[in-house]
């Protein structure tokens, strides 16, 4: 008599295939993205540790003068240090925004697998070069300069293949709570990067780049050996984008006989979508240009929308360390481990955008809610944040929330829904090259938001938070078009069923008479 399988082997065995394919491809991803983030973090860890007041140390061992900059490392040991520290977040960020355009048209044409390990393993090498400066003792601004801007090129790679990889398996039903979630590997890559970086920052900090670039490195081949870049390549159900056609005909019919047309989903060339075979939507089209995808529906305003966003985010990823260092005074290391504490509220951030939208299905008016509230949060922590830890903790926290949650959904769920909008008619090869364009152009603030700091903060860090506070009003500003369209959308919908439930229970009190 066989026996009964395990309770284990039971609840494994109750998911379906798909499902654990879907689920592969989800830890991959997110895995792969978060040593991205993790190679990326440590330079704004090592800052603090290139230029550091050496009379806290106490005087030179070696000939016992009593400079401050003895223990600095060249050529950050001058005045302008600041400035050479925004040089060199700016050029790895310059090289990034620039590469990211040219990056989404070699995504649609080039296998994913190829193109996403082998920007992997040049990423894991560039990163490494930088911490072999410590031990090669370079003290030359140009070296480090090139390898930033390499860095910034290949690191281009990522964000539009793993992108583009999770839309082609999951559909747009339960994308903004899915995607929110796995896109805490943001976060989390900060997270791990902080302290790894930290854990050698004050001892070799050469060592605080090695480690993330053989982590990459190591990702890099995992990724070429298991990423299955379409469901059908595995036999695997592709995912449904849209609603049907028939569906859409119907709510569409509902809309007509009220005398009016929602807005954003049902106006009269969305409401056939062609129904093309599985190998057509993956083989047959071809990549979708440049100029075709800005006329997608939204992309522009939300590409400018993640400029500011990002200008924002990414000043707090580069600069919030040596902040914490030069307004609350704590070491290096203890310094980069609070700063995780603003990754951990992206995090938190992230997700609930997703799954507010997800509910409202107003992506714009979910960003736009949590960039109002982020501006006087901004205000209050420059001000408030540092009267002691309890209240440090909060506002970070608070702050990564409304910061990285519009940031996290414009780049995942708003990406993939615009990648795979009906105006495509069913073209999956317009993925990449949108997220391309909304993430290179975000990369644009990214590139401007720690050059302005480096410049601003000469006058004094309350300037730099005006800056941050300007950038997120503006951010606001430029969806309020989407916003005003989406609320009037829910307010015709509204109308609408409400008009449709009288016409229903009318004619049955006619009938009962």
């Amino acid at each position: 008599m066989r026996s009964i399988p395990a309770p284990g082997i039971r609840f494994l065995r109750s998911f379906p295939r798909d499902s654990w394919y879907r689920g592969l491809i989800l830890l991959l991803t997110f895995l792969c993205y978060t040593s991205y983030h993790l190679s990326r973090k440590p330079i704004s860890i090592v800052k603090s540790e290139l230029h550091y007041n050496c009379s806290l140390r106490g005087a030179n061992p070696h000939n016992d003068s009593n400079s401050t900059t003895w223990c600095d490392w060249k050529p950050f040991d001058q005045d302008n240090y600041k400035e050479l520290f925004g040089a060199l977040d700016n050029a790895f960020l310059v090289a990034y925004a620039i590469g990211m355009y040219i990056s989404g048209i070699f995504g649609e044409r080039l296998p994913l697998r190829y193109y996403l390990s082998g920007g992997m393993l040049l990423s894991g090498l560039f990163t490494a070069l930088f911490g072999l400066g410590y031990y090669w003792q370079i003290h030359q601004l140009w070296y480090f300069v090139i390898i930033q801007v390499c860095n910034g090129l290949v690191q281009t790679t990522g964000w539009p293949s793993v992108v583009t990889c999770v839309g082609n398996w999951f559909g747009k039903g339960k994308r903004g709570l899915i995607m929110g979630i796995w896109n805490s590997h943001t976060s989390v890559g900060n997270i791990l990067g902080s302290l790894i970086a930290g854990a050698w920052v004050s001892q070799a900090w050469g060592l605080s780049f090695i480690v993330p670039g053989i982590i990459i490195a190591v990702m890099g081949v995992i990724c070429f050996l298991f990423l299955i870049e379409y469901p059908e390549d595995v036999e695997c159900s592709p995912p449904l984008h849209h609603a049907s056609s028939e569906e859409k005909g119907l709510e569409a019919e509902h809309s007509i006989s009220d005398g009016s047309l929602n807005v954003s989903n049902h106006s009269r060339e969305n409401i056939i979508v062609p129904v093309e075979s599985t190998k057509e939507s993956t083989e047959g089209p071809e990549a979708i240009s440049f100029f075709a995808a800005l006329r997608i529906p939204g992309v522009v305003e939300f590409s400018f929308c993640l400029l500011f966003a990002k200008l924002v985010s990414y000043t707090f990823l580069y600069w919030l360390p040596l902040y914490i260092v030069n307004v609350a005074h704590f070491s290096a290391k203890k310094a980069g481990d609070m700063s995780t504490l603003f990754d951990v509220g992206g995090i938190i951030g992230g997700i609930l955008a997703g799954l507010i939208s997800d509910y409202t299905g107003g992506r714009a008016t979910t960003c736009c809610v949590m960039l109002i509230l982020a501006a006087p949060m901004l205000f209050l922590y420059n001000y408030i944040g540092q009267n002691g830890l309890a209240t440090s903790i909060v506002m970070l926290i608070i702050c990564g929330g409304l910061v990285n949650g519009p940031y996290a959904l414009i780049t995942t769920a708003v990406s993939a829904d615009l990648g795979t909008h009906e105006c495509l008619q069913g073209n999956a090869k317009a993925l990449s090259t949108v997220t391309a364009i909304i993430d290179g152009t975000g990369s644009v603030g990214a590139a401007l938001g720690p050059l302005l700091a480096g410049l601003i903060s000469q006058s004094g860090w309350d300037n730099v938070f005006y800056m941050l506070i300007t950038a997120d009003i503006l951010a606001c500003l430029l969806l309020s078009r989407l916003m005003y369209k989406e609320i009037r959308g829910w307010c015709g919908c509204y109308a609408r069923k409400r008009g449709f439930c009288m016409k229903l229970t009318h004619p049955v009190t006619l009938d009962t008479k």
